[in-house]
């Protein structure tokens, strides 16, 4: 198995789990933070859905700079898994079309003229766009459980799945 072949089933892997969070972001309720310092809940959401993009500009372009971001203004459901769908679709292509020599080569963040970091493209695609992802995804689990909507399971049975028997330390 070449590296991006095991990069894409990675991705797909981790795709699967987020869009199942996604479908159940509710709009209504976007503007919601557990805390004054937090997102709310639709630009969290947005969030965890743009970080699939990273992944084709990670292995497409040497360097991405936020200098000029503006993120994509969603009021929907619907509108967030199409972005995400279209974003994955783009990831997998060029993933699709990278050869393994692609991923060593370096690959920056950038703010205008400062560089926040620079790592060879391998890196960047574990630990800023997947560990990124997996990481956001988890704060938009807890902000589901807090608004009391069924959160979803990730590696294994939630919680929130009926033929769990929840074991803990104290019901042994």
């Amino acid at each position: 198995m070449t590296l991006s072949q095991d990069l894409l089933h990675e991705l797909r892997l981790e795709a699967q789990v987020t869009r199942r969070f996604l479908e159940r972001v509710p709009f209504d309720q976007a503007d919601f933070r557990p805390h004054a310092l937090s997102e709310p809940l639709g630009r969290l959401a947005i969030h965890v859905a743009e970080i699939i993009a990273w992944w084709r500009e990670c292995i497409v372009n040497n360097s991405l700079d936020f200098i000029d971001f503006e993120p994509k203004d969603i009021r929907s459901s619907d509108e967030l898994l199409r972005y995400f769908d279209e974003l994955l679709r783009e990831a997998e292509s060029a993933l699709l079309n990278a050869q393994d020599e692609d991923f060593q080569n370096l690959w920056s963040m950038k703010h205008g003229e400062d560089i926040l970091f620079t790592l060879p493209k391998k890196q960047v695609l574990r630990h800023f766009c997947l560990h990124h992802l997996v990481h956001h995804r988890a704060q938009l689990g807890i902000y589901l459980r807090l608004l009391g909507i069924q959160v979803p399971d990730t590696y294994g049975p939630s919680a929130d799945d009926e033929d769990v028997i929840m074991i803990t330390p104290y019901s042994i």
